[in-house]
């Protein structure tokens, strides 16, 4: 009967415990809905911050690729087999080192043939040369006696000439002479003439004497004797220019007899010349094919060079095409090598960004590989050109990388200053709200009645926006709440909070 009891007594406890904690929890659930209706009732708690002035730093961020400035594909010039190839992709690689042999044995065989080409052609032209001097001396012996001939006829030749020249210019002198004194004596006999005709007409007139009339006319007699001996002279003269000219076209003729044949002795000799001109062009033929076979031993050597490829440049391998054992034909390509010590980052730049980038400006860049890290860059190439589909610039920005972590293909972010917009009013970016109407943020006034405020925006900085249009700084401007605010809402501030400066940035791609 106990044992009922007490389980009896239990059950009853137990249900006792289980109704108080029933009640308890409706009391709490009361509570809870009672002080639910009255949050929903009170205004909801906003923040709010009051625009001010700071200084927006204009910058344009895009996403480049990033590009290795040299990229070598190395290729053989010759079709062989790969007897030696070791690196591998990402293995570094120093400028001259052996990269690639290609088996020699072919190209072998080739240089040896050559040489024994070339040494055949050089014996041939060593026995040409043992022949050439005797017959040479003796054809050009004969001709420079007849050559020294020539000279002297010719110079007789031109003395005769010369002489002759002379002879005439002095009797043609001498026959001037002779004409002049005519010329005088014949004006002396005029005079003279003149004279007597005056002197007898005054002596008719009596005024002079008969004495003055013979004295007249003796003078005539004078004149006229000198005349005629001027006349016999000049005769004289013009016939000795006539002997002269005769004797010397004489001289002349048989001076250039002498000289002509000389020439025709000379002719004679140099006829022998034949032989030794034909002589000489064979040994210039013989010349030549030692030239030729020169050529064949430097080409063959050259190809020879060729089965040795080595890197162009410093810089780490990026592609491998072929393995050892491969026949690789000529212009295929088996490795690429790029040189990765400076680097190269290419953006797109639209058009109103670009006339604000110049070469030499410094550009900041972030890559996704290298998280944390911010690089320093310059630009050093501007694309003058825009792309006709896009009708965007290229911009290059160059970056040093010497511990070779950024890696060509990778993302880069890039940040390029375009200018700085002076005592901007801004607000901080959670505070711009856009719908279908447009920009526009929250305003509590005076009375914590929260108002719809269309706004325009401007320069946007990391965490702040420039406003142009619609806010002074005056306002309070809604930053937080926790929920949709209505143009006319009672709100309770939670207190006036200042935004922060922080450095000027763009979003991704855009102009600010």
């Amino acid at each position: 009967m106990k044992p009922r009891v007490f389980a009896l007594t239990v059950v009853v406890v137990l249900a006792g415990l289980i109704g108080y904690r029933l009640m308890q929890k409706q009391g709490e659930l009361r509570a809870e809905t009672s002080m639910r209706a009255a949050r929903m009732k009170a205004p909801p708690v906003v923040g709010v911050s009051m625009p001010r002035r700071q200084d927006i730093a204009q910058t344009f961020e895009s996403v480049g690729s990033v590009e290795a400035p040299l990229s070598v594909k190395i290729a053989s010039k010759i079709t062989g087999r790969i007897e030696y190839l070791a690196v591998q992709e990402g293995d570094r690689v120093s400028q001259g080192q052996v990269l690639v042999r290609i088996d020699p044995t072919e190209v072998e065989a080739q240089v040896r043939q050559a040489r024994a080409a070339l040494a055949e052609q050089q014996y041939r032209l060593a026995q040409a040369r043992i022949t050439q001097n005797p017959t040479e001396v003796s054809v050009a012996s004969q001709v420079r006696q007849q050559e020294a001939a020539l000279r002297s006829a010719q110079a007789d030749y031109n003395q005769v000439k010369a002489g002759y020249q002379a002879e005439v210019e002095t009797a043609e002198a001498a026959v001037a002479n002779r004409d002049a004194e005519v010329r005088s004596a014949q004006a002396n006999l005029e005079n003279a003439q003149a004279r007597y005709a005056r002197v007898q007409e005054l002596y008719k007139q009596g005024f002079i004497a008969a004495q003055d009339v013979d004295d007249a006319k003796t003078a005539v007699g004078v004149a006229q004797s000198a005349l005629d001996g001027a006349i016999s002279q000049r005769t004289a003269a013009e016939r000795q220019l006539e002997l002269t000219k005769g004797k010397g076209l004489a001289d002349i003729e048989a001076a250039a007899a002498r000289l002509e044949q000389v020439k025709a002795a000379l002719a004679s000799a140099s006829a022998n010349t034949a032989e030794k001109a034909a002589y000489r062009q064979s040994l210039a033929a013989l010349q030549a094919s030692v030239e030729v076979a020169q050529a064949g031993v430097k080409s063959a050597e050259a190809r020879r060079a060729d089965t040795v490829l080595r890197a162009p440049l410093t810089g780490f391998v990026t592609a491998r095409s072929l393995d050892p054992g491969s026949v690789v034909t000529a212009s295929q390509p088996i490795l690429t090598v790029q040189y990765m010590r400076r680097v190269w980052v290419t953006v797109s730049v639209p058009e109103e960004a670009s006339g604000r980038i110049s070469l030499g400006q410094q550009a900041t860049v972030s890559l996704d590989a290298l998280p944390g890290r911010t690089l320093a860059g310059r630009i050093i190439q501007v694309n003058p050109s825009a792309d006709p589909e896009s009708r965007q610039f290229a911009v290059r920005v160059a970056l040093d990388n010497p511990d070779f972590a950024i890696k060509p293909g990778s993302y880069a972010h890039v940040q390029i200053a375009t200018g700085t917009v002076r005592s901007a009013l801004v607000v901080p970016r959670e505070a711009i709200q856009r719908d279908r109407e447009g920009s526009y943020v929250m305003v509590v006034d005076e009375g914590g009645v929260a108002h719809r405020r269309a706004i325009a925006t401007g320069t946007a900085g990391v965490d702040v926006i420039a406003i142009t249009s619609g806010l002074s700084p005056r306002d309070k401007v809604v930053i937080l709440a926790a929920m949709p605010l209505r143009d006319g809402q009672v709100v309770s501030t939670g207190g006036r909070r200042g935004g922060r400066s922080v450095p000027a940035g763009n979003p991704p791609g855009k102009q600010r």
